[in-house]
C-alpha cells in the first residue's frame, strides 16, 4: 500500500484559503496526483487543504471523505522564550529544544512539562491511533512498530493536510519523535511525502519514506516552491520570516 500526503498550497492564513500562488500550486500537484490509480481520497477540514484537494477531485470527478484529525495539529503551548500562548506546539527556537535530549526520544519527547500542560501526548496518541484504524480498514493492522498485512494491496491512498500534522504521521510510521521532523525537515506548500509498505516476509509489512517533501511537480511547472514553509537564511535577509 502506498500512502501519499499532499501539503496544502500556499495559504492565506486569514481566510484559511490560498494565495493566488497557492492555487497555482494546487494545480500543479493536480497534474501529478491525477497520474495516480488512487484508492481513496482523505482531506483535512480546513479551507486551504480543501481547496488543494478541490483542483485535483474536480478533474477526476472524485470525491475525498474528509476527516477531523487531518486538520494542522492543533495542541498549544507556553514556549520557553514567551508569556503568550503559542498557536501550535511544534515550532520552537532551536536554542531552546536542543537542549532537551528528551525531545530527541521516541519514548519521551512528549514527557517534558511545557509538553504536559498543552496535553500534547494525548492528542499525538489520538491521531496516530486514527490513521492505525483507517490502515487496518485497508489490511494493515498495527503489531508494535510495524503492520500486520492481513490484506496486502497495491492501493493508493492520498491525505491533503498540513505540515505538522504531516510530521506526526511520519514518526509514527517510523517509531522518532516528531520534533525532529518539525524542526529539521521542510515541506514546502503542496509538497509530496510519500510511504509505500514493504513485506519481505509473508504477512509482516512496515512503511518506508521514498520521498518526503517533494517539489518536483512545481519544477516542472516552471515555479520555485513558495518560501512560506521556510525560516530565513541568514539574520540579515530582512524581507524573510523570522517568526
Amino acid at each position: 500500500m502506498r500512502l501519499v500526503i499532499v501539503r496544502h498550497g500556499d495559504p492565506d492564513y486569514e481566510h484559511d484559503t490560498l494565495t493566488e500562488t497557492g492555487w497555482k500550486e494546487a494545480e500543479l500537484v493536480a497534474d501529478r496526483i491525477c497520474r495516480l490509480d488512487v484508492k481513496e481520497f482523505y482531506v483535512s477540514p480546513l479551507g486551504r487543504a480543501q481547496d488543494t484537494a478541490s483542483c485535483t477531485l474536480k478533474r477526476l470527478g472524485r470525491t475525498a471523505e474528509t476527516i477531523d484529525w487531518l486538520q494542522e495539529f492543533p495542541p498549544k503551548i507556553y514556549r520557553p522564550d514567551s508569556a503568550e500562548l503559542s498557536p501550535v506546539c511544534w515550532d520552537w527556537l532551536p536554542q531552546d529544544w536542543t537542549t532537551e535530549p528528551k525531545y530527541y526520544d521516541v519514548d519521551t519527547w512528549a514527557d517534558t512539562e511545557i509538553m504536559r500542560q498543552g496535553h500534547v501526548r494525548e492528542t499525538y496518541d489520538m491521531v496516530c491511533n486514527s490513521l492505525d484504524q483507517l490502515f487496518a480498514e485497508h489490511g494493515y493492522v498495527r503489531e508494535g512498530n510495524y503492520y500486520r498485512a492481513e490484506k496486502p494491496n497495491n492501493d493508493t491512498l492520498v491525505f491533503f493536510c498540513h505540515f505538522g500534522l504531516e510530521c506526526v504521521l511520519v514518526s509514527h510510521l517510523a517509531h522518532m519523535s516528531p520534533m525532529i521532523l518539525w524542526h529539521n525537515f521542510c515541506a514546502a506548500p503542496t509538497s509530496v511525502t510519500t510511504a509505500i509498505t514493504e513485506e519481505r516476509r509473508e504477512g509482516i509489512a512496515s512503511f518506508r519514506v521514498s520521498g518526503f517533501g517533494d517539489t518536483s511537480h512545481l519544477y516542472a511547472g516552471g515555479r520555485e516552491p513558495s518560501f512560506s514553509a521556510r525560516f530565513c537564511e541568514c539574520y540579515s535577509n530582512l524581507d524573510e520570516r523570522h517568526d
